[in-house]
């Protein structure tokens, strides 16, 4: 026994081990020249959308378009039975021709009246009523052509034709319906989707910054068309529709403190449909400058706002504040403030790199997108 406790007492101690320090990607930030933006949100509307309607009374006869087609300017869309209306444009020419033949005959008359009277030999009271007849003749051709364009308008009317290149919605009634009866009939409405606008409001401070860089002076209408956008959609990596700016608000608005803004953006093939949620990228200047960019992957965001892991001298995890700015190509995100060119970023997120804790650093480079 006594051999026994003099053997346990010989075992060594159990002591904790730590482990090895965990081995981390680090990189140096990607230096780029880039053109500074700022980032917004808008919506896309259309330049023009007009609601088709009968402006005279009839039966529909015929619509000669399937719902949801796209129709050139001048394509017939809807056609009302022309028949009453064809008939009283005759009609007009009629009282028209009758006007013009009573016409021409007080005209013979009051210049045989004219010449008589020279002569002395008619008096000057049936001058008078000859060319009181005269001009009442001629006022009344000018009436009947007026109602013969009427009528010819009204005609006219019978055929409902797309106004500009669009989209027709579907019909909103049948062949067969009765449709003006009591005022216009919205038959349906056509939708111009190229080229759209997409419309943004800028902050007064962002409004200001732009101006001051480029030119520092109000543009005018043809230096603002020169003034390059671009927008993507919320499933489109990075921005791939190109525009130019078209419209700034002459005012701010008081209650938001924004100013409205517009750009149009060419839509051959109607990617883009009115509506839609656009994200905005919108140039500072018009120059490039240097800046630090990382992949966006590896910025992250507490309350008290964006930072990244940083790797020190001593090889040791730093949270470092920055201060982000624009998407980049290729998923890299700019950093404003708060980065040196020489500190070394984590580029892990499998959540080794804690603050504090001593790594192996193990260093990569950060990839450039390839240029287009």
């Amino acid at each position: 026994m006594a051999l026994a406790f003099s053997l346990a007492a010989c075992k060594p101690d159990n002591k904790f081990v730590a482990p090895p320090p965990a081995e981390v990607s680090v990189a140096l930030p990607l230096q780029q020249n880039v053109v500074p933006y700022i980032e917004q949100t808008g919506n896309t509307q259309a330049i023009n959308t007009v609601d088709l309607v009968a402006r005279v009374e009839g039966f529909l006869t015929q619509i000669e378009y399937q719902d949801g087609q796209f129709a050139r300017k001048g394509e017939a869309l809807f056609k009302i039975d022309p028949t009453t209306y064809a008939a009283k444009v005759k009609q007009a020419e009629a009282e028209l021709a009758s006007a013009k033949a009573l016409l021409l005959q007080a005209e013979a008359e009051f210049t045989r009246q004219e010449t008589l009277l020279r002569q002395n030999v008619s008096a000057q009271n049936s001058y008078d009523q000859a060319k009181a007849k005269r001009d009442s003749n001629l006022a009344n051709v000018d009436n009947q052509s007026a109602n013969l364009a009427i009528a010819q308008a009204n005609l006219d009317y019978t055929g409902v034709v797309a106004p500009f290149d669009g989209i027709v919605t579907k019909r909103l009634v049948s062949v067969g319906e009765l449709v003006g009866a009591s005022g216009p009939t919205k038959l349906a409405t056509i939708v111009q989707l190229d080229p759209i606008y997409v419309s943004f409001n800028l902050s007064e401070q962002d409004a200001l910054n732009i101006r001051s860089n480029i030119a520092n002076r109000r543009l005018t209408l043809e230096e603002l068309g020169k003034v390059p956008l671009e927008i993507g959609l919320m499933n489109e990596e990075g921005y791939p529709h190109k525009g130019h700016l078209d419209y700034v608000s002459p005012n701010v608005d008081a209650a938001t403190g924004t100013i409205l803004v517009r750009g149009v953006f060419d839509n051959r093939d109607r990617t883009l449909l009115p509506g839609f949620f656009v994200r905005v990228r919108v140039p500072v200047g018009l120059a490039e400058k240097s800046v630090l960019v990382v992949p966006d992957r590896v910025v992250a965001e507490d309350q008290a706002g964006r930072y990244l892991m940083v790797v020190d001298k001593e090889d040791v995890v730093e949270q470092r504040r920055v201060k982000t700015g624009q998407l980049l190509a290729g998923n890299l995100r700019t950093i404003e403030s708060g980065l040196t060119a020489e500190d070394r970023v984590v580029v892990t997120t499998n959540g080794r790199a804690i603050p504090g804790a001593k790594v192996v650093p193990k260093q990569t480079v950060i990839q450039a997108p390839a240029a287009k």
